[in-house]
């Protein structure tokens, strides 16, 4: 009696489940046989012909189209580098071999850099090509770290006041807090010669060879920019 009593329901469940099924089925043959038939009366040959007339496709607009085309995704940003820099930024890459891509960010914090403390952003990018070849994890013998070879124990001021010592190791901090450093070295000096002996830690140095290999590079990029806007 309770084999039955239970068996009983479990039957009615599987059978409702079929004719569902079976349903489905006819309704899914049906939608063929009328395609097919749309198929047939517009002159098209196929189901897929058919299937088009009966499901109407997504429309784009003009404005949905242009909009597609301009979405920047979240986070990135193109930086504007002007006609000098963008041609220094060529011979760079070809001369330490180093892709555009990563330069650019490089470029656009030396020239936002440069403005904001009136100097030469050419002069900030020949003092990264001599200190560290644009290798931003360098690291020298006394603890100079990144791109510029800041000395993180004397400059963790010059930081935003939630990082700390690896931000040294990020270019875009490293040129921001390089380019300070350097600004305050020129000031200190009183001019650009020994403002670069005194921030390559070379102001003893009668022959001035820091200064000289920056002013040199500077003067490649120069004309690497010049050659690029002929």
């Amino acid at each position: 009696m309770f084999a039955t009593t239970v068996f009983l329901p479990a039957f009615l469940r599987a059978s409702f489940a079929l004719f569902a099924l079976l349903q489905k089925f006819l309704m899914v043959a049906g939608m063929v046989f009328l395609i097919g038939l749309v198929g047939v009366q517009t002159g098209h040959s196929g189901l897929i012909e058919g299937l088009k007339t009966l499901i109407p496709t997504a429309e784009v607009t003009d404005g949905e189209e242009e909009a597609s085309e301009f979405v920047t995704p979240a986070g990135e940003s193109a930086p504007v580098l002007n006609p000098r820099m963008r041609g220094a930024l060529d011979y760079v890459s070809r001369r330490y071999r180093v892709s555009t891509e990563a330069l650019e960010p490089i470029f656009a914090t030396a020239q936002a850099s440069g403005k904001e403390l009136r100097i030469d952003p050419l002069l900030i990018i020949a003092v990264i090509g001599v200190e560290s070849g644009f290798n931003p994890f360098s690291q020298s013998v006394v603890g100079a770290k990144g791109l510029m070879q800041v000395l993180p124990r004397y400059h963790m001021d010059k930081l935003p006041e939630e990082a700390d010592r690896m931000a040294f190791l990020d270019p875009v901090t490293n040129v921001r807090v390089g380019t300070k450093v350097l600004h305050e070295s020129i000031r200190r000096s009183g001019g650009v010669e020994t403002g670069l002996q005194q921030f390559g830690g070379a102001l003893n140095d009668p022959e001035r060879r820091y200064s000289s290999r920056v002013l040199a590079e500077k003067q490649r990029l120069e004309q690497a920019a010049l050659r690029f806007r002929a």
